[in-house]
């Protein structure tokens, strides 16, 4: 997973206007800032708490709740981005959740 560069395009309501797109040297980055995304989310929500918690199921429903989201990443050998769904995104946001918990 190291030094793919992932582009994570998404969109956060029906206005056309949400779309936007946020890039990384790795998927590894990417992840974490998709759990970034999602944090500063719920502290925008939650002001007066100061620490927020949240499991996968949680994570899951921000991701399930935006209008689009996808992955563009780097693939040397063919010298092309691969496109990668939301699920694609869930597992690889679990998978990466797992390390940092061990």
């Amino acid at each position: 997973m190291a030094n793919r560069h992932t582009i994570i395009l998404m969109q956060t309501s029906q206005n056309r206007a949400t779309r936007t797109f946020m890039d990384y040297e790795s998927i590894t980055q990417a992840m974490d800032g998709i759990c970034a995304l999602y944090e500063r989310k719920l502290k925008e929500l939650n002001p007066a708490i100061r620490n927020l918690s949240y499991d996968i199921t949680d994570l899951y429903n921000f991701i399930d709740g935006l209008t689009d989201m996808s992955a563009l990443v780097y693939d040397s050998s063919i010298h092309a981005y691969l496109p990668h769904d939301r699920q694609w995104i869930k597992q690889k946001t679990f998978q990466h959740l797992k390390k940092l918990a061990h």
